[in-house]
This record gives C-alpha cells, sequence and structure tokens, in this order.
C-alpha cells in the first residue's frame, strides 16, 4: 500500500476497497489537501491515518433531494430550532458518541475544530429549547461540501439538520454534497451512487465555483 508521505494524494492508486494510502500526520492543510483531490480520512484510534477514494462514491443529488411529507410537516411545526456553526464542538461529539463505537478520534476532533476555526468545515445543529438533540457537519471547499457525519438524539433532529443543510447548499449555488460511503441510513434520506470518475470530474468543477458556506452564524 503507498505511504502518504511518498505518493501525496492520488485516487489512480486506490485499491479495489478504495484505500489510497496509509500514514502522515493528521494535519488541517494535508486534510483539505485530500478533500480536494476526492481523498478523505477515515481510521480507528490507535491505527495509522488511512485514506480513502471509494469507488462507486455516494453524493446527494442537491436538485432532486425530496422532502418526506412527514418530515415537511415536522419541519413547519416548529418543533426543532436550526442554527449554523452555532455548537460545532457538540456537534462532532455528538457524533462521536456511540454505542458501537466511533471513527471520530480524539485527534479527528481536534483537526476538524481547527478547520473549523479556520472557516472550512462547518455544522448544522437541531434544538429542542436549549438542548442540542441533532446535527451535522463537513467540508467546505469552493462549491463542494464533503458531510462527515450526522447524529440523533431525538427523533427526525438529524434529517431536519439535513434539510437545513440542503437547503443552505441549494441558496449558495453549491454544486456537489459527498457522502462517501452508501450505507443503509444515507439511502434511506436519497443519497446515490455515481462513479468515481464522475465524482472527480464534478468534484473539479464544484471547486473552482466562487460560491462560500458563508458567515459563521
Amino acid at each position: 500500500m503507498p505511504n502518504v508521505e511518498e505518493f501525496g494524494f492520488d485516487p489512480e492508486f486506490a485499491t479495489q476497497f478504495g484505500l489510497v494510502s496509509v500514514g502522515g500526520a493528521l494535519e488541517p492543510a494535508r486534510v483539505l489537501r485530500a478533500y480536494a483531490a476526492g481523498i478523505f480520512p477515515w481510521f480507528n484510534e490507535g491505527d495509522p491515518v488511512c485514506w480513502w477514494s471509494p469507488d462507486p462514491r455516494a453524493i446527494f443529488e442537491l436538485d432532486r433531494f425530496h422532502v418526506p411529507r412527514r418530515l415537511a410537516r415536522t419541519i413547519r411545526s416548529g418543533k426543532f430550532r436550526v442554527t449554523v456553526n452555532e455548537d460545532f464542538a457538540g456537534v462532532i461529539r455528538g457524533c462521536a458518541d456511540r454505542d458501537e463505537g466511533t471513527w471520530i478520534t480524539r485527534e479527528m476532533m481536534h483537526c476538524y475544530e481547527t478547520l473549523h476555526r479556520q472557516g472550512h468545515v462547518h455544522s448544522v445543529e437541531t434544538w429542542l429549547g436549549d438542548e442540542l438533540v441533532g446535527g451535522i457537519y463537513g467540508v467546505a471547499i469552493g462549491g463542494f461540501f464533503g458531510g462527515e457525519s450526522m447524529f440523533c438524539r431525538v427523533t427526525d433532529a438529524s434529517k431536519v439538520a439535513l434539510v437545513a443543510l440542503i437547503e443552505r447548499l441549494k441558496e449558495r449555488s453549491f454544486a456537489l454534497f459527498d457522502s462517501q460511503i452508501l450505507n443503509d441510513h444515507t439511502g434511506s434520506l436519497g443519497a446515490i451512487e455515481i462513479s468515481r470518475e464522475e465524482y472527480l470530474e464534478r468534484l473539479k468543477k464544484a471547486q473552482r465555483l466562487p460560491v462560500t458556506f458563508a458567515e459563521n452564524k
């Protein structure tokens, strides 16, 4: 397996499972370079950093996203309050707090919190009163948004955050919303798969767009 220090970030080196390279520090600048190349870090606590570019790749098509009627009613009811970048630390910790374990290591939290302070990583939060009950976070580069993880402590809280995020991306003319690897949960929410080749083409164009996720709040 190519070492990241020797080969850098090139999806050409990906194995059939999508592993591109192993090793290297999880530094904010390096992580941004990886996303720009269509690669993301994913590893367990105590393991070396693993860099991935799966084929196929999962995305949400922004212009085809459909909000189910029941969820639309929940959103209209005003049950949840939605904010942007108000409690990033709470969101990433909520995503890491899973009974089945997590890939969001302490090292990863520190790196993404730094990227958040630099304006590259963003969160959408859902609240019941003053309690944080759900959220989602990810990386923005130009018109590209790479969704990382979401969490939910109350039914529909993460779905409401996802809908709010997609509305924000559409309003700001983003072109690509990456969800990395398709699973039952993201598939049920409308994520689809495209080839790595198509994904990299769309990524290249999206990053060049003169758009921004905008202000911190």
